[in-house]
């Protein structure tokens, strides 16, 4: 069987746009647009820790924002905060930044703002969100709940399903369709790697590129000759 450590790993393997064609193959839809990292150049994968933010005074905050997930999460876990895409209210900050480094966490992922962006990058946290903004969440909004279905960036995301980002984005695959989607990519990548050897040897880009370029997703196949 299969462990999740060996999924996150032939994931961190892959690149955003390998499994985001893997996903178009089997019909499912994960790329979060409209979120890139705000801490440098990242390449993370793990599994999510979700949390949502709602207007403050719209429930009663348990505990600050982001505290619950933070302790609760590990090496190859990525936090997922949806915070509707607010651009102009933080949804994550330093403190919590230097706790999710402390737990040796993968990354933080946020639909909308986050803040104190130089203090995680001097941590060395790979942060993906819409924007930063120095604008503090305190009494604006809040943590409605931890460890719950979300939706970030109109895309449905459960506890457990996978994260991959990177400099093209984020895209999230459900845990349910790991295997699958894996598969898929590792062959698209194996295609598109032969297709460069075919460029670094001098064949002109239309053939290359020919006419199967267009129906790649749908003639990649294993290779059963092994």
């Amino acid at each position: 069987m299969t462990s999740d450590a060996t999924r996150v790993a032939r994931l961190r393997a892959l690149d955003t746009c390998a499994v985001s064609d893997a996903l178009d193959a089997l019909g499912l839809v994960g790329a979060a647009l409209g979120l890139h990292s705000v801490t440098g150049r990242h390449h993370v994968a793990g599994r999510a820790v979700t949390l949502e933010l709602v207007e403050a005074g719209t429930v009663t905050a348990p505990r600050h924002l982001g505290t619950a997930a933070v302790d609760a999460s590990g090496p190859d876990d990525v936090i997922v905060v949806a915070h509707a895409g607010r651009p102009h209210v933080s949804g994550w900050g330093g403190v919590l930044s230097a706790g999710a480094r402390r737990r040796g966490i993968e990354a933080i992922v946020v639909d909308g703002a986050v803040r104190d962006v130089d203090e995680a990058t001097a941590l060395g946290l790979p942060v993906f969100a819409v924007t930063g903004v120095p604008v503090t969440a305190r009494s604006r909004v809040v943590e409605r709940d931890w460890n719950i279905d979300v939706e970030i960036a109109g895309i449905a995301v459960r506890p457990g399903d996978y994260v991959v980002a990177d400099g093209s984005g984020v895209v999230f695959v459900p845990a349910g369709s790991i295997d699958a989607v894996l598969d898929k990519a590792e062959l698209v990548v194996a295609k598109e790697r032969a297709m460069v050897e075919r460029v670094d040897q001098g064949i002109p880009m239309v053939d290359v590129m020919g006419a199967d370029y267009e129906i790649l997703l749908t003639t990649t196949q294993k290779d059963t000759s092994r």
